[in-house]
């Protein structure tokens, strides 16, 4: 299963702070690959320059390690993703999640979130 880690679910998991049962055996089954957006860790960085987010000094460097060492993938924006984001009704007004989830839609990916409001899209989620 190709899985596109929404924002919190990378946090929460290089934090050790616990996921959900299913979302955890999927984050750590190994024939599972694992993706994550550049438009999160642009999300990452907003938040954290707001002061919405508190992170440690050695942030950057954990999040390399973390992304190594749980094989998880770089997915880069496409112009595909962004006209996607044509196609999506206005219900979520997160546009790092609307991202999000044209990624999914695009790259037929299974979105790893707890966030309630993706279910109004088109698009699998697992938590």
């Amino acid at each position: 299963m190709r899985l596109l880690l929404d924002t919190h679910v990378f946090l929460w998991a290089i934090d050790g702070q616990e996921l959900s049962a299913p979302a955890t055996e999927a984050f750590l089954e190994t024939n599972n690959q694992l993706f994550f957006s550049a438009a999160s860790y642009w999300e990452i960085c907003i938040k954290s320059s707001l002061g919405k987010l508190t992170l440690s000094p050695a942030w950057r460097q954990l999040f390399d390690q973390e992304m190594l060492a749980n094989q998880i993938q770089w997915l880069p924006i496409e112009k595909s993703h962004c006209w996607q984001l044509l196609q999506l009704p206005f219900l979520h007004r997160d546009p790092f999640d609307r991202l999000l989830i044209a990624q999914a839609q695009v790259e037929g990916m299974t979105l790893l979130s707890s966030d309630a409001q993706f279910q109004h899209y088109a698009v699998t989620i697992l938590w």
